[in-house]
């Protein structure tokens, strides 16, 4: 099986998992502070995604969300968020995602992100498109801000830093036609990629958040940088994804509201 094949198995496996728990009740655990949480569905999940990447391909790296890392001095590695949206599924809110991507020092080959409350797989390979369900997407044409749908979120440490995002909130309000916070990075990104919305930010994120799903962008045709227009990394902490009509626009607003 090739490296697609399999992590599209295990994104599926771990998906059809999480799907018979959710609406369920779940006990939550509390990880870095009080809203970074984490369920046993999270680590059950997660420990089926590695059993099946690691059978086929035992040389890999992996780095995992909740813990499962063997990285090594491998050239190929997993990058694996076994559950986005984790606060979603504890609500019933049904907007969750497992996230893989496949990097090779650092370069990001393979992204595929499956909603499985949706049943939408969504899976670039580098230089080859990206697809959701196996037909072609692409990025919106909205050339304008202010005809422009966005989302962002809020990071874990909103509660005590003053790096909250509100204020590129409160900025972005005055310029686009609306914002969503859907509380899924991964799918937020995939939302960008396949037209849904035309841009996407955040300020702090961890490589899982970001990996799958920013190579599903590209490869759809959209621009993905840091917040400060850099070339994107995902360990790099911040993202702006976008269509690229939009995407000068937007870093010009991130901007001027790191300096206000």
């Amino acid at each position: 099986m090739t490296e697609k094949e399999v992590a599209i198995m295990a994104a599926q496996a771990a998906g059809r998992l999480i799907r018979e728990g959710f609406g369920e009740a779940q006990l939550a655990q509390f990880k870095r502070n009080a809203i970074d949480l984490v369920t046993e569905t999270d680590r059950q999940a997660e420990a089926l995604i590695v059993s099946i990447l690691q059978r086929e391909f035992p040389e890999y790296g992996i780095l995992s969300e909740e813990g499962s890392s063997l990285l090594g001095g491998a050239q190929e590695s997993w990058i694996i968020d076994p559950l986005d949206g984790t606060t979603n599924y504890i609500h019933g809110y049904p907007l969750v995602a497992v996230s893989i991507a496949l990097t090779r020092q650092d370069e990001i080959l393979l992204g595929v992100v499956y909603n499985p409350l949706a049943d939408e797989l969504f899976v670039a390979e580098k230089g080859r498109g990206a697809t959701l369900n196996d037909r072609p997407i692409c990025v919106s044409s909205t050339s304008s801000l202010a005809n422009s749908l966005l989302a962002s979120g809020f990071p874990y440490d909103a509660w005590e830093s003053d790096l909250d995002n509100t204020r590129e909130w409160r900025e972005f309000l005055k310029r686009v036609t609306s914002l969503r916070s859907d509380g899924s990075a991964a799918l937020d990104l995939c939302q960008v990629a396949c037209g849904r919305l035309d841009g996407y930010w955040e300020l702090d994120l961890d490589p899982w958040d970001m990996a799958a799903g920013s190579l599903i962008v590209q490869e759809a045709g959209g621009r993905v940088t840091d917040v400060r227009g850099e070339p994107f990394s995902p360990y790099r902490r911040s993202i702006v994804a976008s269509n690229g009509h939009i995407h000068r626009d937007m870093l010009e607003v991130l901007q001027r509201t790191a300096h206000d």
